[in-house]
């Protein structure tokens, strides 16, 4: 019986040390993260508390909102990198892109090298209001080109949660699922955390991301855990043990 009432951890408690971390918003002024380099190596110091020492940072690519490129990110990097050289603040300091399946990435796809997280995974995103018209021919060009996706945060997609089983056809479509860490801890309401839960605990969690913006995303790391599936969860933050360099 004890066991039962056994109080449920913080979240920061379940980041082991030396975490890869694959989604957040940390190279700064590049979009709606990290607004100055001072911001940077306040978030990543902070991070490095939780354990989390290797990043691979996802500045967004959104036509005509972020307008983001290879290059831009790249060069972003390359001067954050050798600003916070000497700050000790991470172990590996990489960056991919979060892409929005928009109207113009199969342009981009077409004609652009996309940044991968590692090898040959990429970050997707769509937008949180409709599925995008034909996204499950968008995947599958996705992966003809020879990439494999990642979906950020699915359990974000409202009109998914009132659909579950379009989960099972995307990953039955080859998608990768990367969970937000603070979908576990009622952050973004307790809906969400409940379809994390149950995207845990049917084994379609692949990898996790602290998807961090700001500092109220940081603070939410001392939250409890919510869900019921910590086992699960726990499982799904060790897989990012791939992405270590």
């Amino acid at each position: 019986m004890l066991s039962f009432f056994k109080s449920k951890p913080l979240l920061k408690d379940l980041i082991p040390e030396n975490f890869a971390d694959i989604h957040s918003h940390l190279l700064p002024g590049i979009d709606d993260g990290a607004k100055s380099i001072e911001e940077t190596e306040n978030f990543m110091s902070q991070m490095n508390l939780m354990g989390i020492k290797h990043f691979i940072t996802t500045p967004h690519i959104f036509t005509n909102v972020w307008d983001n490129s290879e290059s831009i990110i790249t060069d972003k990097l390359q001067v954050t990198k050798t600003e916070l050289s000497h700050k000790n603040c991470f172990a590996s300091f990489s960056a991919g892109a979060e892409y929005m399946i928009d109207s113009f990435f199969m342009k981009r796809l077409e004609t652009e090298k996309l940044l991968t997280l590692k090898d040959n995974y990429v970050l997707v995103e769509m937008s949180y209001l409709n599925p995008p018209m034909q996204l499950f021919d968008i995947l599958f060009e996705i992966q003809l080109a020879g990439y494999k996706p990642i979906l950020a945060h699915p359990e974000r997609y409202l009109f998914y949660t009132r659909n579950l089983k379009e989960y099972e056809r995307l990953k039955k479509s080859g998608c990768f699922f990367q969970l937000n860490l603070l979908s576990s801890v009622n952050y973004y309401g307790i809906g969400i955390t409940k379809t994390a839960d149950y995207l845990l605990k049917t084994g379609m969690i692949d990898f996790v991301g602290t998807d961090i913006h700001h500092q109220n995303h940081i603070d939410a790391f001392s939250r409890k855990v919510a869900l019921k599936n910590i086992p699960e969860l726990e499982k799904a933050i060790n897989k990012n043990l791939f992405f270590l360099p």
